[in-house]
């Protein structure tokens, strides 16, 4: 069996990708943070890991570009989840009950307006979803609720009483499937390819390169600065690109090489999106 590692546990949104990318016949490696996730994979814990990397409501999640980078990980394929987050709690509980909602930052700020409705509730962030939900029903604690996927509700025998709380109903995260050896995708199947790239800090660089992605036929879906720690006030850049033909993406690929001071393929997969 695979042996997967996600952050979060069983009932979490990465063990709802796990199932769904990879099928029922798994191991799962539980991490309560991204850092444990990468240990996992640096480790040989896990053969592959599952990391969000971005929502359409809170945006990138910056730090995970930085560990995907440091630690030289491969990026194998995506996939996109729709995200539904619901408030449960022990059995027989009203909302007037609840002075406390636990659960992870992300799910908080994507839920932010809901709770403006219900002003009596205390906000407080957690390691994971579906954690708080374990531990409301293992400690039979009344008066909290968790935010998690309806898996938790099922798993830990909880009582959802608020459903779909999220702020936009079309709220979806997009995950990556890491590993720390390149994959072996066929060019067949290849549409998609994540880059990363540092260009000399003068007036045009970027500009140039988006320009050599547009004649290669490339389509920019994705662009994300990140600051270089060791040299203040310069960035590097993460790049999503789509294309039809795998030629013109090696071509573009040797001109990028030549013109940027540094480059990176973090990973060369097939689009995850329908």
């Amino acid at each position: 069996m695979k042996k997967i590692a996600i952050q979060g546990i069983k009932g979490s949104n990465h063990h709802i990708v796990a199932k769904n990318y990879f099928g029922e016949a798994i191991v799962l490696d539980e991490c309560l943070s991204f850092d444990a996730l990468v240990d996992s994979l640096l480790n040989a814990k896990s053969e592959q890991a599952i990391m969000a990397i971005e929502n359409t409501i809170a945006g990138s999640i910056i730090p995970n570009y930085a560990l995907m980078d440091r630690y030289n990980l491969h990026i194998s394929g995506e996939y996109y989840l729709n995200i539904h987050h619901q408030l449960m709690v022990l059995p027989n509980q009203k909302i007037e009950d609840i002075k406390e909602v636990c659960s992870h930052p992300m799910a908080l700020l994507q839920c932010k307006e809901f709770f403006k409705k219900h002003t009596h509730i205390k906000l407080i962030e957690d390691v994971d979803t579906a954690a708080v939900a374990k531990r409301i029903s293992e400690n039979k604690l009344t008066g909290i609720a968790a935010i998690a996927p309806k898996l938790a509700a099922t798993i830990f025998d909880l009582q959802v009483i608020e459903d779909e709380i999220q702020t936009i109903k079309d709220n979806s995260t997009r995950f990556v499937i890491l590993q720390t050896t390149k994959p072996e995708n066929g060019k067949s199947e290849i549409n998609k390819a994540s880059l990363k790239f540092e260009l000399d800090h003068k007036r045009g660089s970027l500009a140039a390169m988006l320009n050599v992605m547009s004649d290669c036929k490339l389509n920019l879906t994705k662009i994300q600065s990140l600051p270089k720690i060791e040299t203040p006030w310069q960035y590097a850049f993460f790049a999503d690109v789509t294309f039809d033909a795998y030629e013109d993406y090696e071509k573009a690929v040797k001109i990028i090489k030549i013109m940027a001071l540094e480059f990176k393929i973090l990973g060369e997969y097939k689009n995850g999106r329908i």
